[in-house]
C-alpha cells in the first residue's frame, strides 16, 4: 500500500484562505531588507504567500497585507512587478 503524501498548505495574505503551497506565490523580505518574488520558495528571509491572481494583489495593496506580513513598507513599484509576474510569469529579479 502506498503512503499518501501530505500536501503543504499556506494561507494567502489577501484572501485569508488556505491553498496548496504550489498554487501560491511567495514574496520574501531578505535579511538585506530587499523585497523579492521567490519563484523557488527557497530564498532566506521572512516570507508571505499570495494567490496568483491580479485581483488579490489589489486586495493585498488595499489592506496593506504585505506590509504587515513582511513587517516593512512595500512600495507601489513592487506591486506592479508582482502583477506583471502573475500575468507574464517572468520574474525580473
Amino acid at each position: 500500500m502506498m503512503k499518501k503524501r501530505k500536501v503543504p498548505l499556506r494561507k494567502c495574505i489577501a484572501s485569508q484562505e488556505m491553498f496548496p503551497k504550489k498554487e501560491l506565490i511567495r514574496v520574501v523580505r531578505t535579511p538585506e531588507n530587499e523585497i523579492l518574488i521567490d519563484p523557488t520558495g527557497k530564498k532566506s528571509g521572512r516570507g508571505a504567500y499570495i494567490c496568483s491572481k491580479p485581483e488579490y494583489v489589489e486586495l493585498a495593496k488595499k489592506k496593506k497585507a504585505l506590509d504587515r506580513a513582511l513587517k516593512t513598507k512595500v512600495n507601489e513599484e513592487f506591486y506592479k512587478r508582482l502583477e506583471k509576474y502573475i500575468v507574464t510569469g517572468e520574474c525580473d529579479e
